[in-house]
């Protein structure tokens, strides 16, 4: 019996979904060319209002180096909004029940997600409602539960260590402090491995709080054994031993009070007066997510969207595609919807850092 199968692309867009699509494309049509493949427009988006493109072999051809979503991508909060069809009507159908219709009037065997954490939520949800769902791990910000890899990681640290390296050269010139911000949401692994391979001096992360007093010291004392320059590699979700004690609130009504939303430039002005260093900032933002899948993604992502199919037609689904120890396995969507993977502060990169005098802002310097 020909497979009718839906795909969609959730969250915030990264390098490889084209090529994870291209992977599942392929492989369907390999299996059966009269495959019916829907591909939904803008996310969750598109499953509740039913905007989908019949895709046909043609469309996965060429983008394996293609970055962004051919499908294009959106973030949805559904779970008690109107369908956005019945605008008008406060007791119309939810957007749950929206992307519950479109999938049976579609009569579909399976829906392929391509997404993070909030989409694995979505995808859980729709799961447990009686449709056939298979996820792809997809975050630059590797934090999603039970897969040691996500896609899109490896090219988004890639280009923040590029960022790093380059700004080598115009620390040493001016004998500057330069601090990058590098995204990564609320976890460090991007800015640990982007720091050590851009040889950072500091790494701070959210997993572990900083004292600004620990990182000046630290400057200060790469200043007097005369390195000409410090840098800085700092998560855009790093913050300080006091504001790791707030609650959600308090933080965002400090935050919310501070000329600087970033955490980069409100770091700058703590060290501007406590460093004899000038301090300058560096921000890529979006830039790391952008551009074409790095050559790892490519092959992940090619093993991952193939694997998905496969267990497509072999109707296996509840579960998230993942990598663990260089193996592809199938994780219940029950377990990683609402987890989050941090890096656990023993983290043996942690460790070889700090063994090569890269500080955490933990150290107390004063006392050795």
């Amino acid at each position: 019996m020909t497979l009718k199968v839906g795909m969609l692309t959730s969250g915030g867009d990264c390098q490889g979904l084209n090529s994870a699509m291209r992977g599942v494309g392929k492989r369907l049509f390999e299996n059966d060319p009269q495959t019916e493949v829907y591909g939904f427009l803008d996310g969750y988006a598109g499953l509740m209002q039913s905007n989908y493109r019949v895709m046909k072999p043609s469309d996965f051809s060429g983008i394996l180096t293609l970055g962004g979503t051919i499908l294009g991508t959106s973030r949805q909060v559904f779970k008690t909004m109107n369908d956005p069809l019945y605008p008008n009507r406060s007791d119309g159908p939810t957007k749950l029940e929206g992307m519950i219709r479109t999938y049976k009037d579609l009569n579909l065997d399976g829906l392929v997600i391509l997404g993070g954490n909030g989409t694995h939520k979505t995808a859980n949800l729709l799961s447990e409602n009686g449709l056939n769902v298979i996820t792809l791990p997809k975050t630059i910000d590797n934090d999603l539960w039970g897969t040691d890899m996500t896609f899109g990681f490896q090219s988004a640290v890639n280009i923040a260590t590029e960022v790093i390296d380059g700004i080598h050269s115009t620390a040493s010139s001016h004998g500057r402090v330069f601090i990058i911000e590098v995204m990564g949401h609320n976890v460090g692994w991007m800015t640990l491995h982007a720091g050590i391979a851009g040889g950072a001096d500091v790494i701070l992360i959210p997993e572990i709080p900083y004292d600004p007093l620990a990182v000046a010291a630290a400057v200060n004392k790469r200043a007097r054994e005369h390195k000409r320059f410090s840098i800085i590699a700092v998560a855009e979700g790093a913050k300080t031993k006091e504001e790791a004690k707030m609650s959600k609130k308090e933080y965002a009504e400090k935050i919310g009070n501070l000329p600087f939303l970033s955490v980069a430039y409100r770091l700058a002005s703590i060290l501007d007066k406590l460093t004899v260093q000038e301090v300058r900032c560096t921000v890529p933002g979006h830039f790391q997510r952008g551009g074409s899948p790095c050559a790892y993604d490519r092959v992940l992502t090619t093993a991952l969207g193939v694997a998905a199919a496969d267990w497509v037609i072999q109707k296996k689904f509840g579960v998230m595609v993942g990598m663990v120890n260089n193996e592809i396995v199938g994780i219940p969507l029950k377990d990683v919807a609402g987890k989050v993977k941090s890096v656990p502060t023993n983290h043996p990169l942690i460790q070889s850092a700090r063994n090569i005098g890269i500080y955490f802002g933990d150290e107390d310097l004063e006392n050795g």
